[in-house]
């Protein structure tokens, strides 16, 4: 009876049937031949997201004008390169050749910058050699006051924060004792200083230069008999406190003001 009942086909029917929901079935056994495909993974899920939500690159509607404002690009910015090449192939030739060693352009841009420099220092010299010629001429006293009063550089000087000059003082109390113009282009400055000649007048310069991050990269000096003209090209350093030109000239007035009063002071002694 057993055997029987084993293999009837309504006990069959029931053991084949499975009336478990698909998802709470438990993972088919290994040689099951179920068909399901496995749940998507989250990574490709996403993946499948970004490539959905990629956008196809606008086109030009008009392919004729965006063609005509890339070539208008080319041809002003070929111009300008040839335009700047001929400037400085100008501006090679007319300075010797020891001041370009090499054909680039930040080579000849820095040599043009030292040879005006020197230029500047050829005017200044042959300004104060003619101003002595004329000293001679009309025996012209050696009195101080008057000489500084004829100072064959005041017109190197346009608009200096110090002049003794035009008695133009940055306070009530504290006069001018040397002219001094300062004109500052973002972290480069030009300094002109004319003053009385003074014992290690220019190393003591040079140092109280350095104290307050002041960088000297050209330096022209021109004396004629007591006076002295400091030209000098500085860049304003990293750590510097001084933030326009006036403050710069306000340095510079009391750094003279010092080597002043140390030259007095030694000369009491």
């Amino acid at each position: 009876m057993a055997l029987e009942a084993l293999s009837s086909n309504e006990l069959l029917n029931f053991i084949m049937y499975d009336t478990t929901p698909f998802n709470e079935a438990s993972p088919p056994e290994l040689g099951s031949c179920s068909s399901m495909p496995p749940p998507p993974q989250p990574a490709e899920t996403a993946a499948q997201g970004r490539k959905k939500r990629r956008r196809r690159p606008k086109v030009c509607k008009n392919k004729e004008e965006a063609e005509s404002q890339r070539m208008t690009h080319i041809a002003v910015e070929r111009n300008r390169r040839k335009q700047m090449n001929e400037h400085l192939a100008v501006l090679r030739s007319l300075m010797p050749e020891s001041y370009v060693q090499r054909g680039d352009q930040a080579s000849i841009v820095g040599g043009a910058i030292e040879f005006v420099k020197e230029l500047e220092h050829i005017v200044q010299s042959l300004e104060a050699k003619k101003y002595a010629l004329l000293d001679k001429k009309k025996n012209a006293t050696n009195d101080e006051n008057e000489t500084q009063s004829n100072s064959p550089f005041g017109q190197f000087f346009s608009y200096p924060q110090f002049s003794q000059l035009s008695n133009k003082y940055t306070s009530q109390t504290t006069a001018a004792i040397a002219d001094i113009e300062v004109t500052l282009i973002e972290t480069h400055a030009n300094i002109r200083v004319l003053s009385r000649r003074r014992l290690r007048q220019l190393s003591k310069l040079v140092a109280s230069f350095q104290s307050v991050f002041l960088t000297i990269l050209h330096l022209n000096i021109t004396t004629l008999e007591s006076l002295v003209l400091y030209s000098i090209s500085a860049k304003v350093e990293e750590g510097c406190q001084l933030n326009s030109a006036d403050d710069i000239a306000g340095a510079v007035h009391h750094m003279l003001r010092i080597i002043e009063e140390e030259a007095i002071l030694g000369c009491h002694n």
